[in-house]
Order: C-alpha cells, then structure tokens, then sequence
C-alpha cells in the first residue's frame, strides 16, 4: 500500500510549496484552518485536509487549533532562505513527476522522457528558464550538505587546489573552503552556470579563493591542470560507462603527484540490490538521460584503477546527495 500510494505523500508535499503554505506560516505564524482557507484563497475543506495531510508528513505541527511550521518546514520550505529545498519539490513536480507516467515508454525505447535527442542539444537544454532555474537551486542546496558530509569523513587538511567539475552554483568549493583555509578552488562547468556560480561566489564573499571557469568536461580534450584533487558530485550518474572511463582518464592525467578524485554519488551496493535511494535515482537517470545509471562502488574503484589511479577505496557518509565517496589516489 505504502508503495501504491507513495505519489500521495509527494502531491501533497508539492501543492502545499506550490500553493505558498509554508510561506504563510513563516517566522512562527499560527493560523486556524478558517484562517488559511481565507489567506490562500481556498475552501475551508481543502485547507483543513491540506493543513492534516502536511501535519501528518511531520511538516507542520498543531497547538489548539492552531498550526504552525515545523522547524524542518521553517529552515528549509520558506521562499528566499539560505538553504530552501522548495525549488527542487517544485522542479520534480514540473519536469520529472510529468515524465514519470511515461515509464514504460522509456523501458521499452531505452530513451530520455523529459527532453528529446536529436532536437535538443542535451538534459540542459530547455525553453523554460524559470525551470532550469530551480534545477540549479535545488542542486546547490542539496550539495550544501553533500559537501559538508563529505568534509567529515574526508580531510583536505593536505590539499591546496581543488577543481569541481561539473560543479554547477559552486556549493562544493563554497562549503569546502570555508571549512578548510588552505583550500583554493575552481567551479569547471558550462558559460551560464558559471555566471551562476560567480554570483555565488560573491554573496559569500570568497572572491580570490574561488572562482568559475568555463569548460566543457566531455567536449574539451584535457582537464585545467594544477590541481592536487578534483571533485565528481553527482555528475557520473548521468553518463554510461564509456564517457565515464573517459572523463576519469582526464582527471588521473589532470592531477598533481599526491592528488586525489573524489566521486561523490549515491552507490548501489556490489550487488545492485539496493540501497532504495540509489537504485531508484538510477530509475530517473532513465527518465532523464541516454546513458545514465547510477553505478556500485566496485564499478567506480575498477575504473578508477583501469584509469591509472595507484589505489581506490569507499568511504561512506550520509547526505541526501551521496551515501559515500570514492576516493582515487594518484601516486
């Protein structure tokens, strides 16, 4: 039953951020159900039923008859606050959750169901701004905390010069430099993210310790060199085997003596059984991809040494972006 109606819990969750819910309860707000009907502009049934459904997710609490947002809600749903998760609920709920209905269609063509190839240049390439948007936001706030697991199971105490590739808004570099003052960094992706990622990068006020260059990780020939170690964060997912061995020979010939590549992903176990989270983003890497599939921790370590990295090895963490990081060591 829990698997049949799972879409429940998600459309509930995205027509509350839709509907501005949790933005009406910002900074302790309590408000009666007759209260939100007439705020939102609703019925006073389907705010009732919205105010229990959300109650009931653990994102809304209730004293009396009063409801307020949880802490939860209040840190991460609320418009215009650092780390607001909305954007990718509401990313999901335009972009995947449409292209999900046509799961058989892409089982049986072994094609993308949310962009077409041939006519668009890649997953990236769309007509909505305000769509690939809150990609880009949500990306940044789920590498904000990707970035700071990865900062407690890995020290970069020994590193000078890091290079993300593929490193979208520049969360990474962000989290990482802040954490460690030797690190200098360098976001490496296409010309309009990294307009993104400057911006970034000047709110924060690191200016001189990181910086954006534009580049094309699959296109260009070789990798920017200097580097002592080199981030991959949710980047190999979206590509088949073949491009990644080949994006993973150009960060072994990239890297500094002592250098190190950190894959950061969600990783099926050796078996492909699971974890859940893992196996099921891979699902969407069918909706969303030609090639892409999320891969075992073996798989990466074996290409890593075919690539000519000296030794290869998992460290797991928890983060809603990875549940571990590969970690290449060039000698």
């Amino acid at each position: 039953m829990e698997l049949a109606s799972g879409f429940w819990s998600f459309k509930t969750y995205a027509g509350a951020i839709e509907i501005g819910l949790f933005d009406l309860l910002a900074d302790g707000h309590e408000l009666t159900v007759e209260e939100v009907s007439a705020q939102l502009g609703i019925a006073v049934r389907p705010a009732d039923l919205l105010l229990a459904g959300c109650a009931s997710l653990g994102l809304l609490e209730k004293t009396g008859v009063r409801y307020r947002n949880a802490a939860l809600a209040e840190e991460f749903l609320i418009k215009g606050r650092p780390y607001y998760f909305g954007g990718f609920v509401r990313y999901l709920d335009r972009r995947e959750y449409p292209a999900w209905r046509h799961i058989v269609e892409a089982l049986r063509t072994n094609r993308p169901q949310t962009w077409t190839p041939g006519s668009q240049e890649s997953l990236f390439d769309t007509e909505d701004p305000e769509t690939l948007q809150l990609f880009w936001d949500c990306m940044f706030s789920i590498s904000v905390f990707t970035a700071r697991a990865l900062a407690g199971v890995y020290d970069f105490t020994p590193h000078r010069r890091l290079l993300d590739v593929g490193g979208g808004a520049g969360a990474f570099p962000l989290e990482l430099c802040r954490r460690f003052k030797n690190l200098s960094a360098t976001v490496l992706d296409l010309p309009p993210v990294c307009d993104l990622a400057r911006r970034k990068i000047a709110d924060a006020q690191l200016e001189g310790t990181v910086d954006a260059v534009a580049g094309d990780f699959h296109r260009d020939a070789v990798l920017p060199g200097g580097y002592d170690v080199i981030v991959l964060s949710m980047i190999l997912h979206d590509w088949d085997e073949e491009s990644n061995r080949a994006l993973l020979r150009k960060c072994r010939e990239a890297l500094r003596p002592g250098g190190v590549v950190l894959i950061c992903e969600l990783l099926l176990n050796d078996e492909r059984t699971g974890p859940p989270a893992a196996a099921l983003m891979g699902m969407n890497m069918l909706i969303e991809t030609e090639g892409g599939k999320n891969y075992s921790g073996a798989e990466y370590r074996r290409w890593l040494l075919d690539a000519g990295f000296s030794q290869a090895e998992t460290l797991p963490l928890e983060a809603a972006g990875a549940n571990g990081v590969v970690v290449g060591y060039v000698s």
